[in-house]
């Protein structure tokens, strides 16, 4: 018996192809629809990654799939469909226009290369935006995560997916990964022009806080940076909008389960400055490039409900940097760092063709 192939099968390759530069811009994911069927099919895909939940597998796995799967999917789909635009999942239309945003600015200098995009979890995969640009002849890749502070659970599980994908495949592609960029210039501009851009549509709140998605506290003692990188994205934002410590806060949002999680958590702290007085707050989630559940439904809706039920008198989200120009302009300045070095202009006509005339002479003496 034939041994096993053991490569899945890959786009068609022709000799004289010529090579390209990809990129490929990878966020978190979304289910398909607000149901509970494909709730339940987003949640295994996710929850069963050992990256996000840090449980011997031998114990999760039967509370996953024997109580999490059977009880969550129809809390959480009537969470998105709170949130459900008519174009679809919030996240998916921020992350597809982000993606052309990113392929205009890119070619806009001078960049000739190819952008896709892809989902941690749900499509289009990791797997398929790969599959994608290697079909379009990408013979280099950046990874470019959406994540801008670095955590094991969200960066290194891309990373995981892009090494699964490469053990399937053939002619791997280079391959480059940008880990973080919690403190570029850029990107704490971005921020800062949002807040400020609704500031001045709206005036300025007693307290300002800043929420990032939560992670359990012991990643911080095994050494993740998360919670470093958070603080120094938070501090430099309040630099940047010259604010004293007194008018901001750092919170930590979306526990899950009983283990102790990064504190302060986010609804508690609402409660708290509402039950001290503060009048009014703004509420800011930098670790989030694209609005989502997370924002739109936990912050926007639960967070505002928490703070004027505690005796708050106005509450205000200020939305992530989606398709503001000052970030897509600071995306494309992280991506063109990270290409640097890669040939990245308009493919040499005259290189083509002579790689093509050797691909026809060598199908020629074989």
């Amino acid at each position: 018996m034939p041994p096993m192939n053991p490569f899945a099968p890959e786009p068609v390759f022709t000799h004289g192809q010529p090579a390209r530069t990809g990129v490929l811009l990878c966020n978190l994911g979304t289910p398909d629809e607000p149901t509970p069927a494909a709730l339940r099919r987003y949640l295994r895909e996710f929850l069963s990654d050992p990256r996000v939940v840090e449980i011997p597998r031998a114990l999760w796995l039967p509370l996953l799939h024997g109580v999490v799967l059977r009880t969550r999917p129809a809390k959480s789909a009537k969470k998105y469909a709170s949130i459900w635009t008519p174009a679809g999942s919030p996240l998916r239309v921020w992350t597809e226009k982000q993606t052309k945003l990113l392929a205009g600015y890119l070619g806009e200098a001078g960049e000739t290369v190819l952008v896709r995009h892809a989902m941690r979890y749900g499509q289009p995969s990791i797997a398929d935006g790969l599959n994608a640009l290697k079909a379009a002849g990408a013979t280099r890749v950046l990874v470019l995560s959406a994540y801008p502070q670095y955590c094991a659970a969200t960066t290194a599980s891309v990373f995981d997916a892009v090494y699964a994908w490469s053990r399937t495949v053939r002619a791997v592609p280079e391959l480059r990964f940008v880990n973080h960029y919690h403190d570029d210039a850029g990107y704490i501009d971005a921020l800062a022009r949002r807040v400020l851009d609704h500031w001045q549509a709206h005036g300025r709140p007693d307290k300002l806080v800043m929420s990032f998605h939560g992670v359990p506290e012991r990643t911080l003692k095994l050494g993740d940076p998360y919670h470093c990188e958070c603080h120094k994205t938070a501090r430099l934002l309040a630099e940047r909008l010259g604010l004293s410590a007194a008018h901001y806060v750092v919170t930590f949002q979306s526990r899950f389960g009983k283990a102790k999680w990064l504190e302060p958590y986010t609804e508690p702290t609402l409660k708290a400055l509402a039950k001290a007085g503060t009048a009014r707050v703004d509420v800011v989630c930098p670790g989030f490039v694209a609005d989502c559940l997370e924002t739109l439904e936990e912050i926007a809706i639960e967070g505002k409900q928490a703070f004027m039920a505690a005796g708050g008198k106005t509450f205000h989200y200020i939305p992530c940097l989606n398709d503001h120009p000052a970030w897509i302009t600071a995306l494309t300045g992280i991506t063109r760092r990270h290409l640097a070095g890669w040939p990245t202009g308009a493919p040499d006509q005259n290189a083509l063709k002579a790689s093509r005339d050797h691909a026809v002479a060598l199908g020629a003496r074989n």
